[in-house]
């Protein structure tokens, strides 16, 4: 509120002592108007009582405001503006204020920080049957690939490395005019999977390295304009994608490759599902409000509670020689690298200014979007894995 709002504006009138009309007191003459009734002080001005309005002092505060000849604070802030009374009529010509419209439940953030009593009715914020379909699509197929013919489900990450680079590049693209070279990104991401698969660590760690290597080359047959910026995102993006999801390869190249990738899997969906389900019903307060308003911390409360009895269970029944209280720390350590994951790239999307990776997957959004949780949890879990169970 500005200071002009605190009085009438110039084109009201002015104050004039009292003793120029008939009642003690300061009046107000005003200009000419239409509004309201006119009355006369002295001869010639026009004045208008101002309106009474209740003070917190009672009469003696009202005249002490008189005596100060001080003008009074509060009320209306305009001379034609009057607060409604009980039980008092609209001024003539003037239709009644409608009263405001109650809120549309439609429109009240529901999502997965949920909203108080009262507040309407909460929304879910997507297509959940889209996303529920999508979403045991891909399970079918992961599930399928993993346990009949393990190479197949290795083309599976390559396929989901290479779209998801497309995407990310694509976006860097499009919204910095960042122009990373997604040719030797995409080689270099798959011999990176394959490598991983084939001859373990070292074979990830040198096909990572060519990458890199390749990236700084192939882009020195474009100008050297933005030359460094556009490496540094071009090798950012060979370790946040195909990198991370090298380790998925490494914990399938093991007796019980299969078994582990499911329990990772299994981990990862259940954290993000508990996280969505408790912070959408009982989510109020924000986890990390600048970076993704929607988070809540009851929803990170239901993502811990939710991976950690699902670790349990799978290192007890699926992992081999696997024990219950192992799968707790197993599913705490995923459900917080999770939530990092998904944090992460909602930093990258804050700052492209996006809301979404792609729109590949109806419900989900793109393949980025589906693997922000997974690819900071693989290393977690190929590394726990390997402290409790060995590397097989």
């Amino acid at each position: 509120m500005n200071d002009s709002s605190w009085g009438a504006p110039p084109s009201a009138g002015f104050r004039a002592p009292g003793g120029q009309g008939t009642s003690p007191g300061y009046g107000w003459v005003a200009a000419p108007s239409s509004a309201g009734p006119a009355h006369e002080v002295g001869e010639a001005a026009q004045t208008r009582p101002m309106p009474t309005v209740p003070h917190a002092g009672g009469d003696s505060g009202e005249a002490a405001d008189r005596d100060r000849g001080a003008a009074r604070l509060s009320g209306p802030l305009f001379r034609d503006e009057r607060e409604p009374q009980p039980g008092s009529r609209p001024p003539a010509g003037r239709p009644p204020t409608p009263p405001d419209p109650a809120p549309d439940p439609a429109s009240a953030d529901g999502g997965a920080r949920g909203a108080g009593a009262g507040q309407g009715k909460k929304s879910a914020g997507r297509n959940l049957r889209a996303a529920i379909g999508v979403g045991i699509g891909l399970g079918v197929i992961i599930v399928a690939s993993l346990f009949i013919y393990k190479p197949v489900f290795v083309g599976v990450v390559a396929v989901a490395v290479v779209v998801g680079l497309w995407e990310l590049t694509s976006r860097l693209t499009e919204r910095k005019d960042i122009r990373v070279p997604l040719v030797p990104l995409a080689v270099g991401g798959v011999a990176m999977i394959v490598a991983g698969y084939v001859r373990g660590a070292q074979g990830a760690v040198v096909a990572v390295a060519l990458t890199a290597l390749a990236v700084l080359v192939w882009r020195m047959t474009e100008p050297p304009d933005n030359y460094l910026r556009d490496v540094t995102a071009g090798v950012f993006a060979a370790f946040y994608v195909p990198f991370l999801a090298t380790f998925v390869a490494l914990m399938l190249d093991t007796g019980d490759g299969p078994w582990r990738v499911l329990t990772f899997l299994l981990l990862t969906v259940v954290s993000d599902t508990g996280a969505y389900a408790v912070g959408w019903r009982f989510g109020k307060h924000p986890l990390a409000p600048r970076i993704s308003p929607g988070k809540t911390r009851e929803g990170l409360l239901g993502a811990v509670t939710f991976a950690m009895v699902a670790g349990a269970l799978c290192m007890q029944y699926l992992i081999d020689d696997g024990v219950w209280w192992q799968g707790l720390l197993l599913g705490l350590a995923v459900a917080v690298s999770a939530t990092l994951g998904d944090l992460g790239e909602s930093m990258i999307k804050r700052d492209l200014g996006i809301k979404d990776m792609g729109k590949l997957l109806p419900g989900h959004g793109g393949i980025m979007d589906r693997l922000d949780s997974l690819l900071p949890t693989a290393p977690v879990a190929w590394l726990l894995l390997v402290i409790f169970v060995g590397g097989g």
